[in-house]
């Protein structure tokens, strides 16, 4: 049971109502540098040990107070129409505002305006990081004043990755990767992220990894090789400890992302991979120019939706209005 939910018996005291009319929040997407599954549990999900980067590819929440008449509802209003992202209660910065509510007691309701920068359904946390920006804005807009680490533990109920935009920069992620351990990262990396088309079901992935590989029981540990890197600042080092345990499963069921590996690869980049369960492409390059030449390749190459460029790592969800 969630600590914040009410004990039986105690008396709700009703939380400070917030004084803000409007609130914007961003959170940035992530990718991979290290993703390890161990052997699926009884429940079904595989114990991970992952490290986490934010990059500069920005999700933003605008939280707005309703009208007093309108009051008691959560609506979604996409900045830019996409018909691949639900504006209904199965949206998860729709159900983040629902249980940040719940869990505090609040009634009033909120307007949700999004506007997407991370890939849908590309493995780079888009819709967590929709989640953390809307738990963040809501908790300012509402007044109902939870921690960091209380907003930690709703981001946790949410979904597996949620917790890590509320946190950004580098991280270690263990269990199913939302207990989360900041790692040192000096430097600002570069990076270029190959889009598809078309999604690629984490679940599917997720299978076709346990038909592949007969998995440990428990995940690797981060190498000793990849934290140096990250402490030295040395992006040449950290492309060469750059590991995902399902990119075998993702190029098995997408065999076209071999060759954007090649090509990211051949234009310069350090090092490319599938990042987390795909089908987005993430690509290191050693410095910014490096990082346009790889992405114009890719981009003039038809093989890839677009190619996107950013840096690394940046902070977690923030007020920015």
């Amino acid at each position: 049971m969630n600590p914040l939910h009410a004990v039986p018996g105690a008396v709700p005291q009703p939380p400070r109502s917030g004084s803000l009319t409007q609130v914007r929040v961003e959170a940035p997407g992530k990718v991979n540098l290290f993703l390890s599954a161990g052997a699926p549990g009884p429940d079904g999900y595989h114990p991970l040990t992952t490290v986490f980067q934010a990059v500069r590819l920005i999700e933003t929440v605008t939280a707005r107070r309703q009208a007093a008449d309108l009051r008691g509802t959560i609506t979604l209003t996409l900045a830019e129409p996409d018909p691949t992202v639900p504006t209904d209660a199965t949206n998860l910065a729709v159900r983040a505002a629902a249980l940040l509510a719940e869990t505090t007691g609040v009634g009033d309701g909120v307007d949700l305006l999004l506007r997407k920068r991370v890939p849908v359904a590309g493995g780079m946390a888009g819709g967590s990081a929709d989640a953390a920006a809307a738990l963040v804005a809501c908790n300012a807009l509402w007044g109902t004043a939870l921690t960091q680490a209380e907003l930690a533990g709703l981001a946790a109920e949410l979904g597996a990755d949620v917790p890590f935009p509320l946190h950004g920069a580098t991280a270690v992620g263990h269990g199913r990767g939302d207990r989360l351990t900041p790692l040192l990262a000096r430097g600002s990396y570069h990076w270029v992220f190959a889009t598809s088309a078309q999604g690629l079901s984490t679940p599917a992935v997720f299978r076709r990894f346990d038909e592949l590989t007969p998995a440990a029981a428990a995940p690797a540990d981060v190498p000793a090789a990849l934290t140096a890197a990250l402490r030295d600042g040395d992006a040449a080092a950290l492309a060469a400890a750059l590991h995902n345990d399902l990119q075998p499963a993702a190029l098995d069921l997408r065999p076209q992302l071999a060759e954007v590996i090649a090509l990211a690869e051949s234009a310069g980049a350090l090092r490319a991979i599938v990042s987390g369960s795909g089908p987005t492409i993430a690509a290191l390059a050693p410095d910014p120019t490096t990082a346009a030449a790889v992405a114009n390749a890719l981009n003039a190459s038809g093989l890839v939706a677009a190619a996107l460029r950013a840096d690394a790592p940046i902070a977690g969800a923030r007020m920015v209005g």
